[in-house]
């Protein structure tokens, strides 16, 4: 029998979950096989859940089946091509251009300075809530932070004053 709201709730707050959970994975099929294993977790605890804060709960599944992930699957180099120049700022896949640019530099980042980026700076969240979704102090949250951010403007080849291109609106162009 199907838990009352749970359908309802899936139904809001999937695409947001979804975005989510492809920014954790890098890869569309695996998000959704990320945000499906999180519900398919949350729906025993449902009712306990329901009036508390069931998104939070399902954020902090994902997180975990991410870094369960991550330690079981090999993660060796892969061969890409050269990144392209610069494009100009009338061409209009420079933004799509920069996005897979900066997803292939968040999965080179390690699991836990990963999660912490893209729920600090992705999902907006505070440093406080990424610390309690992720069971850890608010200064560790603020180290694996700028790690994070360093290790993608290293990548990126940003300058350090500089926030890591797409990182700002990376959830406006996405629909948020």
């Amino acid at each position: 029998m199907e838990p009352e709201g749970f359908r309802e709730f899936v139904a809001a707050r999937s695409p947001a979950l979804l975005r989510t959970a492809w920014m954790l994975t890098g890869d569309t099929q695996l998000a959704e096989d990320l945000l499906q294993t999180a519900l398919a977790r949350t729906w025993p605890h449902w009712l306990r859940l329901r009036d508390g804060q069931p998104e939070a709960y399902v954020r902090r599944v994902m997180l975990r089946v991410t870094g369960s992930w991550w330690r079981r699957r090999w993660r060796g180099e892969t061969p890409t091509a050269a990144v392209p120049e610069a494009a100009a700022s009338g061409d209009a896949f420079a933004a799509v251009d920069e996005r897979a640019v900066l997803l292939a530099a968040l999965g080179g980042l390690p699991n836990r300075q990963r999660q912490v980026v893209v729920l600090r700076y992705y999902d907006d969240l505070s440093e406080r809530q990424v610390a309690d979704l992720l069971g850890c102090s608010v200064g560790a949250v603020k180290s694996q932070a700028a790690r994070g951010l360093a290790k993608l403007r290293a990548a990126l080849g940003a300058d350090a004053d500089e926030p890591p291109v797409g990182v700002e609106d990376v959830g406006a162009e996405e629909g948020r």
